[in-house]
């Protein structure tokens, strides 16, 4: 099992940055593919960015140019970076982990908000 903690959210300033972290901890022994989602009140969860296990990565349209995701395996950590954050980006922010069998772990969230 891979237990994930996101952390690095909080209240910012709209052109400001963040940087979430989530941290895997458990029975790490395989690589992954790992994402980042968020979920806005009242909306559905959306899909963010990817980083693949031979580092390419994907961004959606909306953050693309302003988010950038990372990978420190050493860590076992994956990282958010925003920039330029915008009050739509308002949102709880979840890092999954998809591994090469299918086996999927979502972290518990943690809260960004941007004001205007």
């Amino acid at each position: 099992q891979v237990q994930l903690v996101e952390s690095g959210g909080g209240l910012v300033q709209a052109g400001g940055s963040l940087r979430l972290s989530c941290e895997a901890s458990g029975t790490i022994f395989d690589s992954y593919t790992k994402m980042w989602y968020r979920q806005a009140p009242g909306k559905q969860r959306e899909w963010v960015a990817t980083i693949r296990r031979d580092g390419s990565t994907n961004f959606a349209n909306y953050v693309k140019g302003r988010f950038t995701i990372s990978n420190d395996n050493a860590k076992n950590t994956v990282y958010l970076q925003m920039d330029s954050l915008k009050p739509e980006d308002t949102a709880v922010y979840y890092c999954m982990w998809t591994s090469s069998s299918g086996s999927s772990y979502w972290g518990q969230g943690t809260q960004v908000t941007v004001s205007s």
